[in-house]
């Protein structure tokens, strides 16, 4: 047995070809192999910049002793859930229903029929915290295979049904009406964080669909605290543009340091409408900044965009971003005094890891409440920005997963359009002329490389491209949001082409992805590969589902061309969750957002266009 993980596409899952785990791929051989062998399937799923994924590895994966534990008894099968969010969302399910807890690295043990029957996340090489060593999880189960397996199989096969999502929900009978998303509103006030902005305690997320939906409603004092306390802290990156994560803290002070695409394509847009909601200069930089860094840092030769940056660089979690105090005063001569006073450095430091070997490590930040009188004039935050940035290229840097996913690209796609667009109307001071115009350049390019290479013999869409080739079927995830990043296009240009490709989405997606029986969508099409159910995964967290953004993409799409038929299917959706999403608003902001744009008025839509024969202005 072999790792037959060396001529995979995907970047995570290069990283494991090197181990001593006989890793095989999801697919026909690994699946066939259980069934041949009678073993169970150990699949890890994770991705590649996940920290605690590298920290697995490195304890477990590569120890020969461990790995041959893994090869003897099991069908060891290595999956990128960015590339599988379909096996991901259904064994994450399964594994949340098993322990109560989730997360990655993801490890499920299934028998060969694909049933779940144990797993969990991260298990460390020796017992502690509670935590069983992952040895004695490897012989637990293949004791308890060998001596129970009918067993074994028969709870398998019980918890089947349950893993279907949303699959099993049946509509609503009951009228779609404002007062839900009232409703929804105030379940987010009593657990938003009037100090730091966001809801809950630590870890603290973005959620930037939540607060689309805010601002969508007139809410602007739950969005807005929170998208300058997010601009203020250490999850924003001060010097080279674009977020992390999430932070690890209620103060978003420290923050878990990989940098995902899709969360600065939602975060670029919400800080951009949070400028056309209150004017405020600060958040439309926010917005530039945050596209200026996946425009240098995250762009292909070819126009599509990278997946994420890892948060390890030399093998330590966010290496690459923190400074010290001495590190400042070398580097910036005559600004020092500003840039520590501004980006709160202190010699003590304000991230304390056992993994870092010097102290005094400052996650550069803005006090909170900033402070004016701390923040130094335009021209001199630009000057700091850009040394930091220059010395900070100069270090190792984090790895990147350079797969190019369509979903994630259509969300950026439309980031750019719709920035474009609103720069475009008028002319903000302080932004170039032509950034309007680089923006929507590089939305078409982006459009244009799905379209020329994200796609089959037949012409159907596919859902990732790395090293020169496209593979796997296309998720309703890709669909929809793809839908949206083309509506978006026409809006910022009016050409027909934009709105012609929107509605062959459109059409596929119904075609092939949409459920006749109880309404809404599923989230594999019906010639997908086949797994133990279909699901329907709905919630908006961390990304739209592809539900959610099929609803919003169709009800907009019905407002430009009038066609019911899609508002039909929309509304599908909608009674599906409309009960539902208001009583648990953090994990369903876009599909509030559909909800909002089923509820008010239909608003009218126009085309930004240059000049053209006499005529200024949009046209309707």
């Amino acid at each position: 047995m072999t790792n037959a993980l060396a001529a995979e596409s995907s970047p995570y899952l290069r990283q494991h070809a090197h181990n001593p785990v006989a890793w095989l791929p999801w697919g026909p051989q690994a699946l066939e192999r259980a069934r041949r062998e009678d073993k169970p399937l150990l699949v890890s799923i994770g991705y590649s910049s996940c920290h605690w994924c590298h920290v697995m590895e490195r304890e477990s994966f590569e120890d020969p002793r461990t790995a041959e534990l893994m090869n003897d008894s099991f069908v060891c099968v290595k999956v990128d859930r960015e590339e599988r969010p379909d096996i991901d969302a259904l064994y994450m399910e399964a594994v949340q229903g098993i322990t109560g807890q989730g997360g990655w690295p993801l490890n499920v043990f299934l028998t060969p029929e694909q049933l779940p029957f144990y797993g969990g996340t991260y298990f460390p090489p020796d017992a502690r915290g509670g935590l069983p060593a992952w040895t004695q999880v490897l012989q637990a189960i293949a004791e308890s295979w060998s001596e129970h397996r009918e067993e074994i199989r028969a709870g398998g096969a019980r918890l089947r049904e349950r893993l279907s999502g949303g699959a099993q929900l049946t509509p609503s009978t009951q009228p779609i009406h404002a007062g839900e998303l009232t409703e929804a509103v105030n379940t987010l006030r009593g657990s938003f964080d009037e100090r730091y902005g966001g809801f809950g305690g630590a870890p603290k997320f973005p959620q930037a669909s939540v607060l689309e939906f805010l601002l969508l409603r007139g809410e602007h004092e739950m969005a807005l605290r929170t998208l300058r306390a997010m601009a203020s802290g250490g999850i924003h990156d001060h010097v080279g543009g674009g977020f992390a994560r999430y932070s690890v803290d209620a103060s978003w002070t420290v923050p878990h340091f990989e940098k995902m695409l899709y969360d600065n394509a939602l975060l670029a847009r919400a800080y951009l409408h949070g400028w056309q909601a209150c004017g405020e200069r600060a958040l439309l930089d926010v917005c530039l900044d945050t596209l200026a860094w996946a425009l240098r840092e995250m762009r292909g030769p070819e126009g599509g965009f990278y997946a994420a940056l890892d948060a390890d660089s030399e093998g330590v979690e966010g290496r690459f971003y923190v400074w010290t105090v001495a590190e400042l005063r070398e580097l910036l001569d005559g600004d020092a005094d500003a840039a520590i006073a501004w980006l709160s450095a202190t010699e003590r430091g304000n991230f304390d890891d056992p993994h870092h070997p010097q102290p005094g490590l400052n996650v550069l930040r803005e006090a909170w409440p900033v402070d004016e009188r701390l923040r130094p004039d335009r021209s001199t935050r630009e000057r700091i920005r850009q040394r930091l940035l220059a010395a900070r290229g100069q270090r190792p840097r984090p790895g990147l997963d350079d797969k190019r996913l369509t979903a994630w690209n259509a969300l950026l796609i439309a980031a750019l359009a719709d920035t474009a667009t609103q720069l475009g109307r008028e002319p903000v001071a302080g932004v170039a002329d032509g950034l309007a115009a680089e923006l929507l350049d590089a939305a078409r390019r982006g459009a244009a490389f799905i379209d020329g290479e994200l796609r089959d013999g037949r012409g159907r869409l596919l859902r990732t491209y790395s090293h020169g080739a496209a593979k796997l079927d296309a998720y309703l995830e890709d669909h929809a949001l793809l839908l949206e990043a083309n509506i978006a296009l026409f809006e910022a240009t009016c050409e027909d082409a934009y709105l012609a490709r929107a509605g062959e989405l459109a059409g596929d997606m119904i075609a092939r992805f949409a459920d006749p029986e109880r309404g809404g969508f599923f989230s594999t099409a019906s010639d997908h590969e086949q797994l133990i159910t279909r699901r329907k995964d709905l919630e908006d967290a961390p990304l739209p589902s592809g539900s959610s953004s099929a609803a919003v993409g169709l009800l907009r799409l019905s407002q430009l061309t009038g066609e019911r038929e899609y508002e039909r299917h929309a509304v599908s959706v909608l009674r599906l969750m409309h009960e539902i999403a208001p009583r648990h608003p953090a994990a369903f902001g876009h599909l509030l957002q559909a909800l909002h744009w089923y509820s008010a008025p239909a608003r009218p839509i126009a085309c930004q266009v240059p000049p053209r024969e006499g005529a200024r202005g949009a046209r309707p």
